[in-house]
């Protein structure tokens, strides 16, 4: 770490840099039109002197296999002040985006501190694009931070690594260093802003929600909720114990305004959104049975139908899919809440649908908390679905609650009636959990 004169601060942390400089007029951060000061559209004005300078991706509709249909967005903050701050970058493919809205506020040369919060190139993809612009530039991160820039990028900046609790000064704001690591990355980190008390999260708290509206009050909130729970599934569910950790480690600091690394700015809904993170990551479930097959010839989706009726009987909420016609992000988006998980195969080569492999496979990597499963299936004449699924139910830590349920051939009218009592009985299970 460069010294610099770093100051030590007190016990909470150490004071990373002191300005004495005075401040420079804010006029020069706007856009001059007929004598007026004026802000881009493009750029979100947080509080005075903090803006969001990220771009819109409204085209990505898949992102590392996670479905996008309402696009990504990269978020990226710039805070005006005797030194001028940025905090965390964009995908490599919007830099010269990203410096166009820099420049409509200050020249980007100006940069005298980037933040890298976490090294994943949709947030820092963009560093050498800035650092080029602005050599002369402090780069604070986490220790891991340091070493995977230095192994992504190639290049030895002045970096300056930051600790929990170490604060950076730029003028009239203070900028507090919280390591959260495992959210996902072991760099991540999250920036305190301690005057407007806004927390830059990164990607705790995002969502892959394209708008031209920036904060969370300005668009349809059903909507930014249910691309937050999805965020969480496919992202986060793996980390929920480090999810409450870090809940509670953020809960001594008061936050009015949380701006994460994707989607909306929470301003008017900070606590809803925090007690949801709290229910997710403590793998709280509701009354829900997700029911997910794949057939062949029809037989494994008679029995999944009856199966249905079953659930249906015994009084619980129970939702369909065919996974051939299925997404598996919004699967595991719905699973997140649900307390059961049926799943069924034909029986192709002595072992399940290929289908059916790509899901449970995704679903290991997510290790669901606080399920109970069950599996059945239609074969020919030999099995072999149903010993593949329970063994992958096992892997992602699903805990089988009943025998598997298999049938030979198409079922009869009394295999279909077993079907229901499998169904009704699963139903009966959950409810009493």
């Amino acid at each position: 770490m460069v010294d610099d004169g770093l100051q030590k601060g007190p016990a909470k942390g150490r004071i990373l840099s002191v300005v004495k400089t005075p401040p420079i007029g804010l006029a020069i951060y706007y856009l001059s039109v007929k004598g007026e000061t004026v802000l881009s559209m493009h750029n979100a004005e947080l509080a005075k002197g903090i803006y969001q300078v990220g771009v819109v991706d409204w085209i990505t509709r898949d992102f590392h296999g996670y479905k996008t249909p309402r696009g990504v967005t990269y978020n990226s903050y710039l805070i005006v002040d005797e030194k001028v701050c940025l905090i965390d970058t964009v995908k490599a493919a919007f830099s010269k985006e990203l410096l166009e809205r820099v420049s409509e506020i200050i020249d980007p040369s100006k940069i005298d501190y980037v933040i890298v919060n976490h090294v994943e190139p949709d947030h820092s993809g963009s560093l050498t694009a800035v650092m080029d612009m602005a050599p002369q530039a402090k780069v604070f991160l986490t220790e891991q931070g340091r070493s995977e820039t230095l192994k992504y990028y190639g290049r030895e900046y002045d970096f300056q690594v930051v600790k929990n609790g170490d604060k950076l000064i730029l003028g009239r704001h203070t900028l507090r260093f919280v390591p959260l690591p495992m959210l996902h990355w072991p760099d991540s980190m999250a920036t305190y802003l301690e005057e407007e008390q806004i927390l830059f999260s990164n990607d705790a708290f995002g969502q892959h929600y394209s708008t031209n509206f920036k904060f969370d009050d300005e668009n349809e909130m059903s909507e930014v909720y249910y691309e937050a729970k999805k965020y969480y599934a496919n992202i986060l569910m793996p980390f929920g114990k480090l999810v409450l950790k870090a809940i509670e480690s953020l809960a001594v600091l008061p936050i009015r305004m949380i701006a994460p690394s994707h989607g909306i700015i929470w301003r008017a809904h900070v606590p809803e959104i925090v007690a949801l993170y709290k229910t997710w990551g403590a793998g709280e479930t509701e009354p829900l049975v997700l029911l997910v097959y794949d057939t062949m010839w029809g037989s494994t989706e008679a029995m999944a139908r009856k199966i249905l009726e079953g659930l249906t009987a015994g009084g619980i909420k129970a939702k369909l899919y065919r996974m051939s016609e299925a997404d598996k992000s919004e699967l595991v988006t719905e699973l997140l809440q649900a307390r059961g998980l049926i799943l069924g195969s034909s029986t192709q080569n002595n072992g399940m649908l290929a289908t059916m492999a790509g899901f449970l496979y995704y679903l290991k990597g997510l290790k669901p908390q606080n399920k109970t499963g069950a599996v059945f299936g239609a074969y020919g004449w030999a099995g072999g679905a149903q010993t593949d699924i329970e063994a992958a139910l096992k892997a992602a830590g699903i805990i089988q609650g009943s025998p598997a349920l298999t049938l030979k051939w198409s079922p009869t009218k009394e295999e279909s009636q077993r079907c229901f009592e499998f169904g009704r009985d699963f139903a009966l299970k959950m409810l009493n959990q």
